[in-house]
């Protein structure tokens, strides 16, 4: 029994990891309907970032700030350099630049930081809850990060649902010629979107690098499991996100062992063949109409 509380906390902490980078592709995907396959690579970028802030500041929080700052650069910059002149082309050119942009992220931080695989210091201590006579795997830091992830999945809401920037943004997505007919700047919109996007990401960056280490390949799994965490739970929803990524961690937690963990990727594959022969579209998403 001890052991089954032990994954299921694992799982936790590990699925809301997977629902922050779970949200920052549906939001991408709301705004442009566009599948971010070079987010891994960007949470990469700024975690590298703040991991040579911490190293000659020794300030973690600064190094902290600093990464999500630059996250929400780098995503503006990225959907008006690159994304902006293909949005309105076939989907394959906007899939072929993001596989690019992600080539080059990992090639530039390999150059820069090197190909070996460092460590990145948690926020909190890593040591597990004494319960009694019981050791928990879940430690300050794993409570740190559903805290996080939770806080900002709250306000992602409540900028959509309660705030006029919110309401300009889902216009934007939903319905950019409207939109731009009541006044709306639909392209600054669509890169504040991914700016929040990419923030998001950062964040998800932040919060898994203690844990797997920092190397430019090294997030490519994590990348994996927050896209099949968004399309268990709907790209189109961002409860379901949330949803999506504690669903997928109690899984692969519960696999991992049980079962071991060469499986765990074959158990994210089965999932998401799982989800998609059932609800295509999320267990979370249902199709009607919207009005702006």
């Amino acid at each position: 029994m001890s052991r089954f509380l032990d994954l299921t906390l694992n799982g936790v902490s590990a699925g809301m990891i997977y629902a922050a980078v779970a949200l920052s592709l549906g939001m991408i995907w709301r705004a442009t309907r566009i599948v971010n396959f070079a987010q891994g690579g960007m949470f990469m970028v700024t975690t590298f970032i703040a991991s040579s802030v911490i190293a000659s500041s020794g300030s973690y929080w600064l190094g902290f700030v600093v990464a999500l700052v630059c996250g929400f650069v780098i995503g503006a910059i990225v959907e008006r350099v690159l994304i902006r002149p293909v949005e309105g082309g076939p989907p394959l050119n906007a899939v072929i630049v993001t596989l690019g942009l992600l080539i080059l992220l990992q090639a530039l931080a390999g150059m820069i930081w090197g190909g070996t695989p460092r460590s990145f210091p948690p926020a909190f201590s890593i040591r597990g809850y004494v319960v009694g006579w019981h050791h928990l795997g879940f430690s300050p830091q794993d409570l740190f990060t559903v805290v996080a992830v939770l806080a900002v999945a709250a306000l992602l809401w409540a900028l959509f649902q309660h705030t006029e920037a919110g309401l300009r943004l889902r216009a934007s997505a939903f319905a950019p010629m409207v939109a731009r007919l009541q006044g709306v700047r639909v392209g600054r919109m669509l890169t504040l979107g991914w700016a929040l996007a990419a923030l998001v990401g950062s964040l998800a960056g932040l919060l898994v690098a203690p844990s797997v280490f920092l190397g430019p390949n090294n997030f490519d799994p994590i990348l994996v499991f927050g896209f099949t965490a968004a399309v268990l739970g709907g790209l189109d929803s961002p409860p379901g996100a949330v949803v999506g990524g504690l669903i997928l961690g109690l899984c692969l937690s519960y696999v991992a062992g049980y079962a071991g963990s060469a499986l765990v990727t074959l158990a994210s594959l089965v999932v998401l063949i799982a989800v998609l022969m059932v609800r295509p579209s999320g267990l979370f998403t249902r199709a009607r109409v919207r009005r702006v």
